[in-house]
């Protein structure tokens, strides 16, 4: 016969084990973190992308730094599609492969339209936001002027 010691012990570690395997299941079908999906795509080559000076061919994501976050231009239907900062990376992360052809590199600008000095503050600020967010990425900007 057991004794109690021991069946606490068995118990314990049974428990333990369960709980392992149920942790190990819901680790596994987690989908990996927006910055992992991102490092897949190669490092930025600047010598693809710094000869283009026209926008208009820019084949890379483009994002514009607004007052109240940033905007991810679709250029199939020259949209912007809006996001707050914390929506930027899942967001990218997103795009396929193709969306990448010169390396993990976004083209970024200042949204030119400011009504007064309070959007201008918020645009510097979110324009911070988004570098800090986009280099903790390692993904590279190339700042463009707005248009």
């Amino acid at each position: 016969m057991i004794g109690k010691p021991v069946r606490l012990q068995v118990s314990l570690i049974l428990s333990l084990g369960i709980s392992l395997v149920a942790c190990s299941q819901q680790d596994a079908a987690k989908p990996p973190a927006p910055e992992v999906l991102l490092q897949a795509i190669p490092a930025a080559n600047s010598v693809q992308f710094e000869g283009v000076h026209d926008m208009k061919t820019w084949r890379n994501p483009y994002l514009i730094v607004r007052r109240d976050g940033v905007a991810l231009l679709d250029a199939a239907d020259n949209t912007e599609i809006r996001l707050k900062p914390a929506e930027l990376l899942p967001a990218l992360a997103a795009l396929p492969a193709s969306n990448w052809p010169y390396g993990r590199v976004v083209a970024a600008a200042e949204n030119n339209v400011k009504l007064s000095d309070e959007d201008g503050i918020a645009i510097r600020r979110n324009k911070g936001i988004v570098g800090g967010i986009l280099e903790g990425a390692h993904i590279a900007v190339k700042w463009v002027p707005s248009s």
